[in-house]
């Protein structure tokens, strides 16, 4: 049976009666949302294949009691999906289903604020005791989980990066996005509708929240989130 590590302080319980599931592929979300109904005691379930329509349904309410997200999908590389995600849930718990099993992509999910890590490989007894954790406000890691040591590794690094990616507000995460895709202020005012002076103040509060000095250097450090910068 999977393990049970606790990552900070335990939270107040919750009531986990919807659940959103952020996955590009079908079949697999037809299967979890069967698990989830039959051992997590969640009665309604939706899904989303993108990260983007995921957040559009966010936007549109009522927020879910729960999030249940795989890192790999079509718009978004690594542990950004989730960063994103994390600034517009609220309090709602955003758990990680994924066939990622690499205790840097784990550690990094936590850092970031996953409330649980579980494979998607892991059996409905599995699936039945995370969420009963994460429902009474811990944690859950799977079993196997070792938290990478402490030192200036490159390991480390990455945590400290994604400790700053998370300050970003989700405006500042998606113009960091679009940054991340070479588009110039002008670009990114014309895409989302804003004027070019907002997002020069918000490209200012970016570097300042990621401690750079330039756009390069914030493209830099956002990759360190990349699945590229995770896996060896």
């Amino acid at each position: 049976m999977a393990s049970l590590r606790l990552q900070g302080p335990i939270r107040v319980s919750r009531t986990l009666d919807l659940a959103l599931i952020v996955d590009d592929h079908p079949l697999f979300c037809d299967a979890l949302s069967i698990t989830l109904q039959a051992v997590a005691g969640i009665s309604r379930v939706e899904t989303a294949g993108r990260l983007e329509t995921a957040i559009d349904r966010l936007d549109r309410g009522p927020l879910p009691d729960v999030v249940v997200l795989d890192l790999n999908l079509p718009d978004v590389d690594g542990i950004d999906g989730l960063i994103r995600l994390r600034a517009v849930v609220g309090q709602a718990p955003v758990v990680v289903v994924s066939s990622l099993t690499d205790n840097r992509v784990i550690g990094a999910a936590l850092m970031a604020g996953a409330a649980g890590y579980i494979p998607k490989h892991s059996n409905r007894e599995t699936f039945r005791t995370a969420f009963d954790e994460i429902r009474a406000g811990r944690v859950w890691t799977p079993e196997g989980y070792v938290p990478v040591a402490g030192g200036k590794d490159p390991a480390n690094q990455r945590e400290d990066a994604i400790a700053r990616l998370s300050l970003l507000t989700r405006q500042q995460s998606k113009i960091l996005q679009l940054i991340c895709e070479g588009l110039l202020n002008k670009q990114i005012a014309y895409d989302l509708s804003i004027a070019e002076t907002t997002v020069k103040a918000h490209v200012t509060a970016i570097m300042r929240k990621l401690g750079v000095q330039s756009r390069t250097q914030a493209v830099l450090l956002a990759r360190e989130a990349s699945f590229t910068s995770l896996m060896p």
